[in-house]
């Protein structure tokens, strides 16, 4: 496989990946998830290229918020590699390689301050996309 063949897959999964994490922002914005961002990591890490930042108000919410997005990216044919966080219902985060979703509680939400973390990404503008 050339070099030019590489490059042109690994931007195209990035795009991929870009639309999937736009996706999981208007679903979190569905099911009323407030303080949606989503921060492009790319050329930051090699780990992965986006996360996406949600808030809930309860743990019901927070639960459906997560459920929700997994049902998307299991219908895009991606597999969850991980979820930390489900019972406790603070901040949880799920692993799909590519993109980090985390659904957090107000109190989490800042005390974590992942966007002030990450302060050098992107922020993408997923309602104008």
């Amino acid at each position: 496989m050339s070099t030019q063949t590489k490059v042109a897959e690994k931007k195209s999964r990035a795009d991929v990946a870009l639309t999937q994490a736009i996706e999981i922002a208007r679903v979190g914005d569905d099911n009323k998830a407030k303080n949606i961002v989503i921060l492009d990591l790319r050329g930051i890490t090699p780990i992965f290229d986006f996360f996406v930042l949600m808030t809930g108000g309860s743990r019901r919410q927070l639960h459906t918020l997560t459920e929700e997005a997994d049902d998307y990216m299991t219908g895009e044919g991606e597999k969850r590699l991980s979820i930390q966080g489900y019972q406790t219902s603070r901040w949880i985060a799920q692993d799909y390689g590519d993109i980090i979703v985390h659904v957090f509680d107000a109190d989490s939400r800042s005390y974590y301050a992942l966007e002030e973390l990450w302060a050098d990404a992107k922020i993408v503008d997923w309602k104008r996309e």
